[in-house]
């Protein structure tokens, strides 16, 4: 009888899974490695209304999508394996990347761990009292000096640098130093969205890339657009600009009286006249 029961609750398990599947067009895979329980309450409540989250077991998964009869949803299975989320949702899955990667917090290192950014530590006071501390900063290349009491770190030194690991001795350190040097968080390890898989890989946005290489294709649109005068909402008034302008200097090279033009070739007029005259009262005078 226990057996039953647990039979007919993973069968229910499985049935609610399929409804999910079913209600949201995109599902994404977050590892859960290295996240905190709190910090996941965070993110639940974070986005609560755009994203359903939950922690399920891998082979629940895997058989409420071999009983989807959609080949597709299958892709997934390849990457049921470790500790997961689940995120349900009907957002963009390039904008729940985005969050997710936004939501990430940075934390103390732990042997093993891998550094998020290149780690200086700057010169100054460690606040640190004289004794072993000055050994274990100096096996992680870090020259010191003892001034007014304290450990203090002689000059800017780097310790590790991005995508580096991090041993025992060095976490010490940084914990020792309030260093945090790595990342926290969910980040999607793939997405399935109305049947196309991406990676990894693919979710990942260079934001600010994308919006200079906008703004330069942007930017080269509009000088070729102004080179052949074709206009466009953006150009119209700039060519008009331009070619008024050019009007203009026409008008006035050929001493044609417009309404523009009239102060303009007056003024010229009475240049060219003083000039003259000056000119005559200059050869009368000799």
């Amino acid at each position: 009888m226990p057996s039953q029961l647990v039979m007919e609750e993973k069968q229910t398990e499985i049935e609610a899974i399929k409804e999910l599947l079913v209600e949201y067009k995109s599902i994404g895979i977050a590892s859960l490695q290295k996240v905190r329980a709190t910090q996941l309450q965070e993110l639940k409540k974070h986005l609560s209304g755009k994203v359903y989250m939950k922690v399920m077991k891998n082979t629940l998964i895997k058989l409420a999508l071999e009983t989807m009869g959609n080949s597709d949803i299958k892709q997934l299975e390849q990457y049921l394996e470790g500790s997961n989320v689940y995120l349900f949702t009907n957002i963009n899955p390039f904008k729940l990347s985005l969050l997710l990667e936004k939501g990430r917090v940075k934390t103390t290192a732990k042997a093993g761990d891998i550094s998020a950014m290149d780690v200086i530590i700057p010169a100054g006071n460690t606040a640190q009292p004289p004794g072993p501390i000055i050994s274990q900063l100096n096996s992680v290349g870090l020259p010191t000096r003892i001034e007014s009491g304290s450990v203090w770190v002689s000059k800017d030194t780097l310790v590790v640098r991005k995508g580096e690991e991090i041993n025992e001795r060095l976490a010490s350190v940084l914990s020792k130093l309030g260093v945090k040097a790595v990342e926290a968080g969910l980040s999607m390890r793939v997405a399935f969205d109305e049947g196309l898989i991406i990676s990894q890989e693919q979710l990942k946005l260079d934001v600010d890339g994308t919006k200079h290489s906008v703004e330069q294709s942007f930017g080269e649109a509009f000088a070729l657009s102004m080179s052949i005068a074709y206009p466009t909402t953006e150009t119209i008034n700039t060519l008009l600009q331009t070619v008024h302008q050019q009007a203009v200097a026409l008008s006035l090279t050929a001493a044609i009286p417009t309404k523009e033009t009239m102060p303009d070739l007056i003024r010229k007029a009475n240049a060219e006249m003083s000039s003259l005259n000056s000119a005559v009262e200059k050869a009368k005078a000799k």
